[in-house]
């Protein structure tokens, strides 16, 4: 499993944001259409209703979100070194971004969890929104698009790419 950009790609499978698990939110881009997952939010837009893809609330990588996630790290080592046992603390969830999917049949918003713990590049959310346009623009595109990112994704082994292999996908999948 690998993200490049805003997507998370396991296998064949490619959701926007991170994979989700249980009731956790999540977007699935499946051949059929868009899929919310998750509690509150299952629904099926099929590609042929889709007009349009929107991502909002996206966590851009900066300078200050990288500090601010190693001062809570660190917070919570010292805090679990002090009180080892049971400190009545509750991990926080990661941020939510919101797909807005527009449709013949209505428009849907729906959540899914950032998998970037300090934000995404601009430049990869940037190339990331033009993917989702090109997604929405018909089923010839979306098909070959999408088996397209599918492909790499069952080819792929390891980690997430650099970020320079992972614009350069990027660029290609919304060419």
């Amino acid at each position: 499993m690998a993200m490049v950009g805003l997507f998370w790609i396991a296998g064949g499978d490619v959701y926007v944001g991170a994979k989700p698990s249980g009731l956790a939110p999540g977007v699935r881009l499946t051949p059929e259409g868009v899929v919310g997952l998750g509690d509150r939010q299952s629904t099926l837009c099929l590609w042929e209703d889709v007009t349009a893809l929107t991502v909002t609330d996206v966590p851009v990588k900066s300078l200050m979100r990288q500090v601010g996630v190693v001062k809570n790290l660190a917070l919570s080592a010292v805090t679990e070194l002090a009180l080892p046992v049971s400190s009545g603390r509750v991990d926080e969830a990661p941020p939510l971004m919101t797909l807005h999917v527009e449709s013949s049949g209505g428009d849907h918003e729906l959540a899914a969890y950032v998998a970037a713990a300090v934000g995404y590049p601009q430049t990869e959310v940037d190339l990331s929104r033009a993917l989702l346009s090109r997604l929405a623009e018909g089923a010839a595109t979306m098909e070959t698009t999408l088996a397209a990112m599918s492909e790499w994704g069952r080819a792929w082994e390891g980690e997430s790419p650099r970020a320079s292999q992972r614009e350069q996908l990027l660029r290609e999948w919304a060419a």
